[in-house]
């Protein structure tokens, strides 16, 4: 039996994802041919079918993208070299990379500019880390541990830089080890590691002590969502990732439970699994409130807004997701709403 439930705020859905599945959803409301997009929108198994329903096909080979497609380019930062590529072969691309990840991309070519070698800590095969490495593959070299920093050999001035999506232990022990082996290392004057992960880790961390399970939602490519389980697997206290509710007949659990979600997970799944678990009282833990909002990609700003007007010179319906303003408004216009307009 379930006692009591900590619904964890935040969670779910981050403002770089929001923008991406909102510019991905304009995408379709404004162009009848498929839409081909470079990896994963976002990491997650729900939002991803639900495009695929709808006309869009994600690609991890750049060569299964025909030319003259309309592309777009996922949240997780795509390499300038690739980028580049679909700039000559495609009819239009657009870019949905969070902007704390082009943060990172441009840290790495102003240091790359200077001569400074850069450790990129992250995970090997992730796609962000492969796209940001991609901004100055000689220059740069992946750091997943502490034995990597260690059998590094570097002369000169290095920088250390990192995927957003790290948890926060382990991120700081590789940077303790590099600051003691790597005199006047260079770092970002602001951490490259991601608000909306930051805060969801500390959310969680505040309420383990009410609880003795951590249920988290979200994809198991999905990075953020890895590093929740493991910031709370640190703690001593058992924590389960899972998809939906049918991942919740393959674990046992009792007593009092707090549910959180990955930065790409959707808020209806939360819920689901709630009401599958019946608690007999449900607790809202509110650890800080998040106001960040990034806009739409310019380009895509810009069509729509001509699109729009062209339709409204003569009389027509104006492209909207059921909102005044249309793309005007798009700050009070939800990712989540944008997925059930589909």
């Amino acid at each position: 039996m379930i006692d009591k439930v900590y619904l964890v705020t935040p969670r779910g859905f981050c403002a770089g994802v929001e923008m991406a599945i909102k510019a991905l959803s304009w995408m379709l409301k404004i162009y009848d041919e498929t839409i081909y997009c470079y990896h994963e929108i976002v990491h997650n198994k729900w939002i991803v079918e639900k495009f695929q329903k709808n006309n869009v096909v994600f690609v991890e080979d750049p060569a299964e993208i025909p030319n003259g497609a309309i592309v777009m380019l996922s949240a997780h930062g795509t390499s300038p070299s690739i980028e580049s590529s679909f700039n000559k072969k495609s009819s239009l691309t657009i870019n949905s990379v969070c902007p704390l990840v082009t943060k990172v991309h441009h840290e790495a070519k102003r240091y790359t500019d200077k001569g400074i070698q850069v450790l990129y800590v992250g995970h090997k095969g992730h796609d962000e880390a492969i796209g940001a490495i991609g901004v100055a593959p000689e220059n740069m070299h992946l750091v997943e541990n502490l034995d990597d920093v260690e059998k590094l050999n570097i002369n000169g001035n290095v920088a250390l830089l990192a995927q957003t999506t790290l948890a926060i232990s382990e991120w700081e022990p590789i940077m303790i080890s590099s600051k003691n082996k790597f005199e006047n290392l260079n770092m970002p004057r602001k951490s490259d590691l991601c608000y909306a992960t930051t805060n969801r880790q500390s959310a969680i961390q505040d309420v383990l002590h009410n609880v003795n399970t951590v249920l988290v939602v979200g994809s198991e490519n999905s990075s953020n969502t890895k590093a929740l389980v493991k910031m709370v697997e640190s703690r001593n206290v058992k924590a389960y990732r899972i998809e939906d509710t049918n991942d919740l007949n393959n674990i046992n659990i009792e007593g009092n439970i707090a549910i959180t979600a990955g930065a790409s997970a959707p808020d209806h799944l939360v819920f689901n699994i709630i009401k599958e678990l019946k608690p007999i009282e449900i607790i809202e833990f509110n650890h800080k409130d998040e106001s960040e909002y990034f806009p739409l990609p310019k380009e895509l700003r810009n069509n729509v807004k001509l699109i729009s007007s062209f339709l409204e010179i003569f009389n027509l319906s104006e492209i909207t997701p059921e909102k005044k303003n249309g793309i005007s408004n798009d700050r009070n216009w939800s990712a989540t709403e944008a997925l059930s307009s589909l």
